[in-house]
């Protein structure tokens, strides 16, 4: 019997098309609650399945910046948020909260 070889799971991976960010975004939106680092943590998870590189040129924000603000230990401005979420072409949607 051969050894099993695991690997940590990376949800970036899994990202390939448009519509499997948004659902991976409402799904961690929705998971988060009020964790906004939990949030920050999955636009990283995004911008690193559409390459961070590409959303710095396009966000106008370093290249480095942009790993610490969205490694989910960073805290990131909501002017930033607003700029990588433009940059990934996403966009926030209001809806009463149904609590």
């Amino acid at each position: 019997m051969g050894t099993l070889k695991l690997r940590k799971w990376d949800s970036a991976e899994h990202l390939k098309t448009q519509e499997d960010i948004v659902l991976y975004l409402e799904a961690c939106m929705e998971e988060a609650g009020d964790d906004a680092a939990f949030i920050v943590k999955a636009l990283g998870n995004i911008a690193r399945a559409k390459g961070m590189t590409q959303l710095a040129n396009e966000s106008g924000l370093g290249h480095e910046s942009l790993y610490t603000a969205l490694s989910g230990e960073g805290n990131p401005s909501f002017a930033t948020i607003l700029k990588v979420m433009h940059a990934l072409g996403l966009k926030l949607h209001p809806e009463i909260a149904h609590v």
